[in-house]
């Protein structure tokens, strides 16, 4: 053993541990694989490929935002998935992710503060399809939520399809009821089967969150977290459709009608209706006609921008909400239940829960509920409490607080004193409360009352508005932004108290004494507060609007004296009435007649000249100072110090400068030569602008390095971008009623949407779980004609789309009902009727409706009913070109049959009944069926229809001449929208239907036609005579085509007729192979006996394993169900009380 050679060791070469070993050597000689370039020139080559293939697949066609980036909209995240998935548990989850508000019951939009730059609103779109087609037209980001213990449902492709058609947003999966799933393997297994389906659908990579089970009636907080960081960072790409048509999802909605016209016509009688919600898409603007999905098109009677219900953090916002917790987070749900306020169609009501009674005294009660029950027990009102009461407001007050008589006007001073901001934060969740028919009854009593107090004697109050407003007393102090308000009257001090009651002082022309100029901007920033009610010399101070003065107006449209408007002395009665007027928060004021003794106006285009105003052109002065403006003044130009080029022109600048020449002097000293110093440093200004102008570009195209490497798709993005600043510089200084006028409301305003001609049916039956979209429509959408699409059955629907059936098209805002008519493009020549739509192929179709923009995608659907079973998405498309031929024509064969034949001429019957008809078709070719070709001659006296044709060879009797030609046809022009929202059962909307349907829902039966019913033909065998040459052309006929005809043989030849005698060794010969052939003939027969008993055992054998297989088979078998039986107990078992209706794909 010991002498015996030992073997050598060897490496391993291959394994973990030759690959250990291998990197540490690697280590240990400084390896860095980065650091080298590939070895394989074919593979950098293949590398460098994928890499620029892939920088292309992030570029997209560059679409101008048009959202703007101060203050965008809400995005909305509607949350979709089938019944019974946790679409309202997600819903509540992620409120309370974000607010930290539980909500009880959730309906309709609710939008929420996720962070400095971004508000969401979040809406749950029911499994009716009207509702999953609106929030696919509207939604930015799509909670899809799909049942992981179940798999995908049929309602999920159907929206899936139905984003594909109006514009894909961005999709995020949330896979829920994996608790239900025990064993781990089977989980990862599903998830793995899931994401790949959900990939298939979307894209490859395409976010998919998991959440496990619900906790408290919510997901867990962490797997909420990480879906909310998702969608908060989320960005968005403008759709297409979206970027060119203004909406707004409206989040509330009231019925401002008459109650007495609703009384009067028992409640059917058109609405005026208002919607509020956040403008989208464009610019909404006014006057524009509008859609709302499931209602039809509607007028805009006005439409108002309120203030943000749910605003973005600012400044001002953070600083309060460090003084108030309960502001910390704002929420806007009108139509939920936040804080426990509801709105309803008409009304506000405040749930209450729990009691309130005096003798529910068992229940604990929190500090806000024993505040209302201690005011039940109020023997008296506040008013007279504080009168009884000894308050004094300071320590050193002599006398304590009494309670007087004050005015109305005061009483609405102090009461309305609030800002708008103010009345914006009344509510803790920023709702509104109360409407504008509650404030309209609460101004009209309180316009009653007025006389009654302005007569009696004992109201010493004030009868005009409070000013409050703080002015500097010289140019050395400086003026004070904002006011400080103090929990206690010694924090702010004395110096603030000194700056009171001092007023801006002017002076004018030569006067010596200064005149008092009261603020413009009077009570803006000092009513934010109830402190501001504190001043001490607020009741000395005159009562002002809150509101700024219109210089503009008091300047240019009225004649008065500039004491007088700074002094607010001149306005008139008129215009102090239109402004009580215009103002929403005064009274309703009586409307006085004119005053008719004012002398009669003239209508005038031109404004009469005044001999004064045209003595300022007799100044040699003034009339020196415009001459360089003239032709006849460019010699003056370089006295004048004007820029001059080398020729001695003047430079002509871009707009050149305004100088009012009409103005007066400010000051009679300045003169001319000043106003020749402003011209020339403008047109110096002007020069210098213009000249780096020209340098920019010149650097642009030949020095700059940067600006060549620009590429197509960078060169866009630049040019928008730059188009969008344009834009924002050219209404930069424009005030927000101008610009809405000009650009309409920009996207992210909320507004006020008032609808005339409402259907009463829309507010008697309004659900909040419906969303309401009010979409803005074109110029060009709001006409109807013929609209040519391209379509393609889709290839889930199992049944075939027929020419003239009924079809629901959901193309742009409108949703309707129409009967198309299918075609195919025939070589360009015309467009050829379909019958059908062909398989798997794009075909055109043709139908009356709203005129659409093109490449606007559509789908259709056969029923929108829920009781559909399959897939109801029955076909997609787009429109095509509006300029497209819309000739639809369809083949028509006309048949007749030769009556008198001649050479090559035929007289046909039967094909016309007219003279006339056959005039229209004179020239038409003709054919029969043996396929010679012909042409219509001349209509024949008789018969009538009879006509003479000709054919390029001799036609037959038993011939059946064909004339094919082509129909126009024309769409039937049937439009009927689907009006969902005005039925109280909102998914059992039908239209048209179809004749078999009428019959099967009436019990009719087929009427039949007796010649449309098929009869077997019975065509008659038809015996055509020989070929018949003459003789004589036979004889000049060649050999070959001489006809080879032989009469049959008659007589037996010599070999038929002879006999045949064999001699004895024949006879012999042939006994022997008859023997032969027997005794082979016997052999065979007697082997083929014997294999065939021998087949017989072993069939027998054979049938007796087959019968103990079977057996065997059939006990597996039965062990197998069993088992399977067990297991679907079990399982049915875990689902006990989930829905079991379901359709699975």
């Amino acid at each position: 053993m010991e002498d015996r050679p030992h073997k050598p060791h060897r490496p391993a070469q291959s394994g973990s541990k030759a690959e250990k070993k291998g990197k540490g050597k690697e280590k240990a000689h400084g390896f860095n694989e980065k650091a080298f370039a590939p070895k394989s020139g074919r593979r950098a080559d293949r590398q460098g490929r994928r890499k620029v293939e892939k920088d292309q697949t992030r570029l997209h066609v560059p679409l101008v935002n048009r959202t703007p980036d101060d203050e965008p909209p809400p995005v909305i995240v509607a949350i979709v998935g089938p019944p019974g998935v946790g679409k309202t548990t997600l819903l509540k989850s992620l409120v309370r992710r974000y607010t930290k508000q539980t909500l009880n019951e959730a309906k309709g939009p609710i939008t929420v503060v996720s962070g400095k730059k971004r508000r969401l609103t979040f809406i749950e779109s029911n499994t009716d399809l009207n509702s999953m087609i609106d929030i696919g037209k509207v939604a930015d980001l799509v909670l899809l939520m799909i049942d992981g213990s179940f798999g995908f449902e049929m309602e999920t492709f159907e929206f899936l399809n139905i984003l594909q058609s109006h514009g894909f947003p961005k999709v995020i999966g949330v896979l829920t009821h994996l608790d239900l799933i025990k064993k781990a393997a089977t989980l990862r297994a599903s998830k793995k089967a899931l994401k790949k389906r959900f990939w298939t659908e979307i894209y490859q990579g395409a976010k998919l969150f998991y959440l496990s089970g619900v906790l408290n009636g919510r997901y867990p907080d962490t797997e909420i977290l990480n879906l909310s960081r998702f969608i908060s960072v989320m960005k968005f790409r403008p759709l297409v459709f979206r970027n060119t048509h203004p909406y707004v999802l409206a989040d509330r909605l009231e019925d401002l009608t008459s109650r007495e016209l609703i009384r009067t016509t028992s409640g059917k009688c058109d609405r005026t209706v208002t919607v509020y919600g956040y403008v989208r898409g464009t610019n909404l603007r006014q006057g524009m006609k509008v859609h709302i999905p499931g209602v039809g098109d509607l007028d805009m009677k006005s439409v108002t921008k309120l203030g943000d219900p749910c605003p973005l953090p600012d400044a001002d916002s953070e600083k309060r909400r460090k003084l108030s917790e309960k502001k910390k987070l704002l929420v806007h749900a009108p139509m939920s239940d936040v804080g426990g306020v509801v709105y309803d169609k008409d009304a506000v009501y405040i749930n209450v829960p729990g009691s309130f009674t005096r003798g529910n005294g068992d229940v604990p009660q929190g500090e806000g509920e024993q505040m209302v029950t201690d005011l039940q027990d109020a023997g008296r009102t506040l008013d007279d409490a504080v009168a009884q009461s000894q308050i004094r407001l300071f320590g050193s007050s002599s006398r304590h607080l009494a309670l007087e008589d004050v005015h109305m006007d005061g009483v609405e001073s102090s009461d309305s004193g609030l800002d708008d901001d103010e009345e914006g934060e009344e509510s803790e969740d920023g709702s509104e409360l109360g409407s504008d028919e509650e404030l309209d009854e609460e101004e009209g009593d309180a316009e009653v009352d007025m006389e009654k107090l302005r007569s009696d004697p004992r109201n010493t109050g004030r009868t005009t508005l409070r000013d409050v407003s703080r002015n500097i007393p010289s140019s050395s102090k400086k003026q004070r932004e904002e006011i400080d308000f103090a929990e206690s009257d010694s924090d702010l001090g004395d110096e603030d108290a000194e700056d009171f009651g001092v007023s801006k002082r002017a002076r004018f022309g030569d006067e010596d004494e200064d005149v008092d100029i009261p603020s413009d901007d009077v009570g803006s920033d000092l009513d934010d507060e109830d402190g501001a009610e504190w001043n001490p010399s607020s009741s000395n101070l005159p009562h002002r609007r809150r509101r700024r003065k219109d210089w503009m107006k008091l300047i240019y449209s009225t004649s008065l004296t500039p004491e007088q408007i700074l002094s607010h002395g001149g306005e008139s009665e008129a215009e102090k009435v239109n402004q009580d007027e215009g103002d929403d928060d005064d009274f309703f004021r009586i409307k006085k007649k004119d005053d008719l003794s004012r002398g009669e106006e003239l209508d005038k285009t031109k404004e009469a000249l005044k001999e004064q105003d045209l003595k300022q052109w007799e100044d040699d002065d003034m009339l020196e100072s415009i001459r360089h403006l003239f032709i006849t003044g460019e010699s003056n130009l370089e006295e004048t110090g004007a820029e001059v080029d080398e020729n001695g022109e003047p430079y002509e600048e871009e707009g050149g400068d305004f100088e009012d020449l009409e103005a007066p002097d400010e000051s009679p000293e300045a003169g001319p030569s000043s106003s020749r110093d402003d011209t020339e440093t403008i047109r110096a200004a002007n020069l210098a602008a213009k000249k780096e102008a020209l340098k920019r570009r010149f650097d642009e195209e030949y020095d700059d390095p940067e600006a060549s490497k620009l590429d197509f798709y960078d060169e866009k993005k630049e040019e928008m971008a730059r188009q969008l600043q344009l834009n924002k510089a050219e209404f930069e200084g424009v005030d927000e009623e101008s610009r809405a006028l000009v650009e309409g409301f920009r996207p992210g305003a909320y507004v006020r949407i008032e609808l005339a001609d409402v259907p009463c049916e829309m507010v008697e039956h309004f659900d909040p779980t419906y969303p309401i979209v009010v979409g803005g429509l074109l110029p060009a959408e709001e006409r109807f004609g013929y609209v040519q699409v391209r379509i393609k059955r889709h290839r889930w629907f199992t049944k075939t789309l027929k020419t003239n059936d009924p079809l629901i098209f959901s193309l742009g805002w409108r949703r309707f009902q129409t009967v198309p008519i299918y075609s195919l493009d025939d070589h360009s020549i015309r467009m050829r009727m379909l019958k059908y739509t062909p398989e798997h192929m794009h075909c055109y179709a043709t139908f009356y409706g709203p005129a659409s923009l093109p490449n606007t995608g559509f789908c259709a659907f056969n029923s929108l009913s829920g009781n559909t079973a399959g897939f109801r998405v029955s076909a997609t498309g787009v429109v095509l070109d509006i300029d497209r031929s819309v000739k639809i024509v369809k083949k028509l064969k006309l048949t007749g049959v030769p009556f008198k034949i001649f050479k090559n001429t035929a007289f046909v019957k039967d094909m016309f009944s007219s003279a006339l008809e056959v005039a229209k078709f004179e020239g038409a070719n003709i054919r029969t069926v043996s396929g010679i070709r012909g042409q219509v001659k001349k209509a024949l006296a008789k018969p009538d229809g009879a006509f003479r044709a000709t054919f390029e060879d001799k036609a037959l009797m038993s011939d059946i001449i064909f004339l094919r030609a082509w129909y126009s046809i024309q769409p039937r022009k049937f439009y009927n929208p689907v009006t969902s929202l005005l039925l109280s059962n909102k998914s059992a909307w039908t239209g048209m239907r179809l004749t078999g349907q009428v019959r099967h829902a009436e019990g009719l039966k087929t009427p039949l036609n007796v010649n449309s019913t098929y009869k077997k033909i019975e065509r008659p065998h038809r015996r055509f005579n020989p070929l018949v040459i003459p003789k004589k052309l036979q004889a000049e006929l060649p050999y070959a085509s001489k006809p080879k005809l032989m009469k049959p043989q008659q007589k037996q030849t010599y070999l038929q007729k002879r006999a045949v005698v064999m001699e004895p060794e024949e006879k012999k010969a042939v006994a022997l192979l008859q023997q032969m052939r027997a005794l082979r003939k016997d052999q065979v027969a007697r082997r083929k006996e014997k294999k065939e008993g021998k087949r017989i055992v072993h069939q027998k054998k054979v049938d007796k394993e087959e019968a103990k297989k079977a057996e065997k088979e059939k006990e597996k078998k039965k062990e197998h169900m069993r088992i399977a039986g067990q297991k679907s107990k079990r399982q049915a078992d875990l689902e006990e009380g989930r829905s079991s209706k379901r359709r699975k794909t």
